[in-house]
C-alpha cells in the first residue's frame, strides 16, 4: 500500500464505488502481516516513499518466496538483495513476475517503468566493485531515478574520471565505489559540489581486511561532502542518494 493506492482507496470509498467494508478488508494487513517467520511491512511506501527491500542472506528461498510474494500483492518494483542461486531460481520457480540481475545478485519484483526524475551518477573505482555498484544502480533506479553509470575509473588511471567530469558535474547525487585503498570518493569529492556517497567494497589484497581499509579511508576523507555507508552496500548508498535527488527535483 502506496501513497497513490491509498489515495485511490478513499477517493473510491468517498464516491461509493467501493464499500466501506470492502475497503476495511483492504487495510486489514496494515500496518504489517505476520507470516510467522517474518512480520512483512506493508505500511512502508506509505512513511518512507519505497516498500520494503528483502535482505536475501541468511534466508532460505521459501522464505524469500513467501515474503517477496506477500510485498508483491501490494506493491511494485519489490526489491530482493543479496540472492543466493537457489533463491532465485525459487523466485522464478514460484512463477512472480520479474527481473533477476546475477551480477548484482538482487530481483525487482513486478517491475514496472517508474517516471525518472534528476540524476545520480554511480562510479566503480574497478571492474572487480562493479557488482556492488551494480546494486546501487538497479535500486536507484527502482526507485525511480534516472541513473548513469561510470565504471572502472579508479585512481590508478585518473584520467579515465576526468573523462566523465560532464556527468558528475550534473549529476544531483553521485555513489562511488572502491575497493583497494578506497581513495576513489575523496577524488570525486574534491572536483563537484554534489553530495557524494561512498561505498566501500571488501575487495583488495590482505590488508584491505574485507574492506575495513577502504571504509576507514573514505570516513577519513579530506573531501567535505562525503557520507559513507557500510562495507558493500550498494542498496543503502542507492537509497540516500535516491532520497536526495528527489528532495532536489521537489525544490526544483
Amino acid at each position: 500500500m502506496d501513497r497513490a493506492a491509498l489515495r485511490a482507496l478513499f477517493e473510491a470509498v468517498a464516491s461509493g464505488s467501493t464499500p466501506i467494508d470492502q475497503a476495511l478488508e483492504r487495510l486489514r494487513t496494515l500496518p504489517y502481516e505476520d507470516v510467522r517467520f517474518a512480520k512483512v511491512d506493508l505500511h512502508r511506501a506509505l512513511r518512507s516513499g519505497a516498500p520494503e527491500a528483502v535482505f536475501g542472506q541468511g534466508k532460505t528461498p521459501e522464505q524469500v518466496v513467501a515474503i517477496v510474494t506477500r510485498l508483491a500483492e501490494h506493491h511494485a518494483n519489490v526489491l530482493a538483495t543479496r540472492l543466493t542461486p537457489d533463491a532465485a531460481a525459487a523466485i522464478a520457480g514460484a512463477g512472480l513476475p520479474h527481473r533477476y540481475h546475477a551480477e548484482a545478485r538482487m530481483a525487482v519484483i513486478r517491475p514496472e517503468p517508474t517516471s525518472e526524475i534528476g540524476l545520480i551518477a554511480v562510479v566503480s573505482a574497478g571492474t572487480a566493485d562493479v557488482p556492488v555498484a551494480e546494486e546501487a544502480a538497479i535500486t536507484a533506479e527502482a526507485l525511480g531515478n534516472r541513473v548513469e553509470r561510470a565504471y572502472d575509473c579508479g585512481v590508478a588511471g585518473l584520467h579515465r574520471l576526468l573523462d566523465q567530469h560532464a556527468l558528475l558535474a550534473e549529476a544531483n547525487a553521485i555513489v562511488v565505489v572502491a575497493g583497494m585503498e578506497g581513495a576513489l570518493p575523496s577524488v570525486v569529492g574534491g572536483l563537484v559540489d554534489r553530495p557524494v556517497i561512498a561505498v566501500p567494497t571488501s575487495i583488495g589484497y590482505g590488508t584491505a581486511f574485507g574492506g575495513v581499509t577502504a571504509l576507514l579511508a573514505m570516513l577519513n576523507s579530506c573531501a567535505p561532502g562525503v557520507s559513507v555507508v557500510n562495507i558493500d552496500n550498494g542498496y543503502g548508498a542507492a537509497c540516500q542518494a535516491s532520497l536526495i535527488n528527489q528532495l532536489i527535483e521537489k525544490i526544483r
